[in-house]
């Protein structure tokens, strides 16, 4: 038995339009606490609130825990089991010779902190019935609908949105 807490952790995160304000919620489980994060961007897309829900959540642990980390996301939960995130790092953020991998710097912070923690990461299937991915879905949702969220400044800085046309008489 293993003496760092048990921790469990659900995540969920979209953007309304992909790419459009998006969000993410994780809720948090330790013994008898409980944990509700959540929080938003103006732009972005739905992969990167879900990378974000699962950075969010271990970024809150402030010792090595063992976590159970469930996620309605494929992107997230293949990435991680199969390896592909790290073989994306290890190959320069390529996910082959001609591919770059999208959203390196959220999977090399998600990456780091894989590597702090023990974290065993389980799909589940969204919007079926499970409390927890549904609170989570429901604290996404609730953070992109917020006014007045931030930038997204990496996602905005590779896809700067264009700026209002000119019309110029001559």
């Amino acid at each position: 038995m293993s003496e760092r807490p048990q921790v469990i952790v659900y995540t969920d995160g979209g953007a309304l339009g992909n790419p459009g304000p998006g969000g993410y919620g994780a809720v948090m489980l330790y013994n008898q606490h409980r944990k509700e994060l959540s929080g938003g961007y103006r732009l972005t897309t739905n992969n990167r609130m879900e990378l974000m829900a699962a950075i969010s959540a271990l970024e809150k642990l402030k010792t090595p825990c063992d976590v159970t980390l469930y996620t309605d996301s494929r992107y997230v939960a293949d990435s991680i089991n199969l390896g592909w995130a790290r073989r994306w790092r290890a190959n320069g953020w390529r996910k082959n010779k001609t591919e770059l991998a999208m959203n390196p710097d959220l999977w090399e912070r998600l990456l780091r902190l894989l590597e702090q923690h023990k974290v065993r990461v389980l799909w589940v299937k969204g919007h079926a019935g499970n409390a927890e991915n549904e609170r989570c879905d429901q604290l996404s949702v609730a953070a992109a609908r917020q006014p007045g969220l931030p930038p997204d400044e990496v996602y905005e800085r590779a896809n700067p949105k264009p700026g209002p046309s000119v019309n110029r008489m001559s």
